[in-house]
């Protein structure tokens, strides 16, 4: 298995490479420029032109692609033309916002979506199966930027519940559980539709295996023959898809983030795009290709512990 891992690692290298390039690329070669934002219409052409020299604009790209490619092995992201602070730092400072929120979405998710999936396949073709199948697939249609807004408008605005926007300060946990509540409803909804889906037809499947027959036949109850013989298989590809999520869930905080003008990683890509700040863009997307990284080897090593069986040569 150590040796799996290891190739894992060392794959993860040219994905890392191709991903730097691929962002790199579109990040320079979108439309805009971003000295002249910075200037707004109140320059001269000296000044525009020693802004450009200063920020190495002025060199051809592949100049500029080989110097940012030995900043990275520094662990130097480079430093944002908008604010003119270092980029790492500026993610750093701004992550446990969007980790604190990606983290409890998907545990939200994957709570309601497991519950709700072998509440499901157990009754199945019962009223209480079409109830959650027919929410599931509504949220699975609604988008979590329009579902935040309707949510925002009910507790927040309405019923003032909770707190409308911002993402309140790490030394007051209680208020920043309050600010997190709603972004984490309206992000992790969808993701529970998905989680609920994919485990009642993973049950589904398990309930009519062999060996699941064999464990009716011996006389044991449904409720053991469920969740110690089916529940454990039909949980792998869930595992996979929860890993998967929590991926895609570092990386795409940034439209409700921006609903609920909360701070974050995700929030900083959105400003760093209108503002044409390309290391700050370049950095963000680059920060996030890791973590997502991350996620689906954890998902990897989550896989082989629920299921001892599986054995990586």
């Amino acid at each position: 298995m150590s040796k799996y891992f290891a190739r894992r690692l060392l794959t993860t290298i040219p994905t890392l490479f191709g991903g730097v390039t691929l962002i790199f690329l579109a990040v320079n070669l979108i439309p805009g420029d971003p000295v002249a934002m910075m200037l707004e219409n109140y320059f001269s052409g000296d000044a525009y032109d020693a802004i450009r020299i200063r920020l190495g604009l002025d060199q051809p790209l592949y100049i500029r692609y080989i110097r940012y490619l030995g900043d990275l092995l520094k662990g130097n992201l480079g430093t944002s033309f908008r604010t003119g602070r270092n980029v790492l730092m500026d993610i750093l400072a701004q992550f446990p916002y969007t980790f604190s929120l990606a983290t409890a979405a998907l545990s939200l998710a994957a709570l309601i979506g497991v519950i709700a999936g072998v509440v499901s396949a157990t009754q199945r073709n019962r009223w209480s199966d079409q109830a959650i199948m027919v929410l599931a697939l509504t949220a699975v249609s609604t988008p979590s930027f329009w579902f935040g807004i309707l949510l925002m408008m009910l507790f927040s605005v309405r019923l003032r519940w909770f707190p409308t926007i911002g993402g309140g300060t790490l030394d007051d946990p209680l208020n920043f559980l309050r600010y997190l509540a709603l972004p984490t409803i309206a992000i992790g909804t969808r993701s529970a539709a998905l989680i609920a889906r994919l485990t009642r037809s993973a049950l589904l499947d398990c309930l009519g295996q062999d060996y699941v027959q064999t464990a009716r036949a011996k006389g044991l109850t449904e409720r053991v023959v469920v969740f110690r013989h089916a529940f454990r298989n039909a949980l792998l590809p869930v595992i996979t898809i929860i890993g998967i999520d929590l991926g895609h869930m570092l990386g795409g905080t940034a439209i409700i983030e921006k609903v609920f003008s909360r701070p974050g990683v995700g929030k900083l890509l959105v400003d760093g795009v209108l503002a044409r700040d390309y290391p700050q863009v370049q950095g963000t997307m680059i920060f996030f290709m890791i973590m997502i990284l991350i996620a689906n080897f954890l998902a990897d090593v989550a896989y082989s512990i629920a299921d001892p069986r599986i054995r990586y040569d």
